[in-house]
């Protein structure tokens, strides 16, 4: 199956990472996401689980910037995953004005505040470091429009879940899209 209804920019860079059909997973997540439906897509390493997310986010902003506050939050486990996927992303959005950045414990806040403050699409960030953010106003996220959390593994280690879910609970109405590679019984 051809993907279907992407924007044609983005389906341009698409061809160009050579993804010009949907696998298994891709089939079943994506009409999914992009109907605003809220997803918890679980699927083995190596299933596209990134790159679902890539096209998703990069759809459900239409492939262009807009704006100064995010529009999309990506929850990652640390610094190394945060700077993976936004490396990804910068990839993707060679050609465009979108704008990612990743906030992660490493850095110092007052400059990611004012690099955020300054104009962001996307932001990438572990989760305890958005919380801090957000509750010393550093960041505005009244035009968010979807959360993703990237690999939920990692949810079950820490208590970044409760960081995670007063951000959540803060805000009326937005998407949930929560990957990952299997369901613990606990």
């Amino acid at each position: 199956m051809a993907f279907k209804k992407i924007v044609p920019a983005l389906k341009e860079v698409m061809v160009d990472h050579n993804i010009v059909e949907a696998n298994e997973f891709q089939k079943k997540v994506i009409p999914k996401i992009k109907s605003g439906a809220d997803v918890f897509g679980v699927g083995v390493d190596g299933v596209g689980k990134t790159t679902t997310i890539l096209i998703s986010v990069l759809q459900k902003l239409a492939f262009q910037a807009q704006g100064d506050n995010p529009r999309v939050l990506i929850f990652v486990e640390d610094k190394k995953a945060a700077l993976e996927l936004e490396n990804q992303f910068k990839k993707w959005i060679v050609k465009t004005d979108i704008r990612v950045y990743s906030v992660v414990e490493e850095h110092h806040i007052y400059n990611q505040k004012d690099l955020i403050y300054a104009g962001m699409d996307i932001v990438i960030a572990t989760p305890n470091r958005l919380s801090k953010l957000y509750f010393q106003n550093g960041i505005n996220l009244n035009e968010l429009q979807m959360i993703v959390v990237e690999d939920a593994n990692f949810l079950n280690k820490t208590n970044f879940l409760t960081d995670i879910d007063r951000i959540s609970q803060s805000f009326k109405r937005m998407q949930h899209v929560v990957f990952a590679t299997h369901i613990d019984a606990k």
